[in-house]
């Protein structure tokens, strides 16, 4: 196991590489599967970055992110994108996607959305009444040539 990082943290739990945000430095099909989590409303090229997991993945990848289906949605995630990124020079572009874009990144991504879920209940009462909702999801993307 293995990470990635645009900003490369100290103390981190597992060994983390320095990564440009275009090309994993690693291997094709490296890893049985990546992870993304809460990684691609952080990125200019979302499309990009699924290629790269499908070319270092044998299997499939884990996305956790956002969805964003109205402007209220879009408002709760950059507050909530800001209070937790400010201090630490992320990059902000928030670049939240509808489902209806999701699934139009995983086809031009060439994966197969196996599953997803959206009731991840991250957030304690009274917080969930607003920052859970429909907010977030966990999906399962299989490589084609693995099925």
């Amino acid at each position: 196991m293995s990470g990635v990082e645009v900003l490369v943290r100290e103390n981190t739990a597992i060994k983390v590489t320095k990564f440009d945000g275009k090309r994993l430095p690693f291997e094709d099909k490296s890893y049985d599967f990546t992870m993304l989590v809460d990684v691609l409303h952080h990125t200019d090229d979302p499309a990009g970055l699924i290629r790269e997991c499908v070319r270092v993945s044998r299997q499939f990848i884990l996305i956790k992110d956002h969805l964003c289906e109205s402007w209220w949605d879009r408002v709760r995630l950059r507050f909530m994108d800001w209070v937790g990124n400010r201090g630490y020079d992320v990059y902000l572009p928030y670049n939240y996607l509808s489902q209806k874009s999701w699934n139009k990144l995983y086809q031009i991504g060439g994966v197969v959305c196996e599953a997803k879920v959206t009731k991840l209940n991250l957030y304690s009462y009274p917080f969930s009444l607003i920052f859970d909702s429909n907010l977030h999801f966990i999906a399962k993307l299989v490589i084609p040539e693995f099925r």
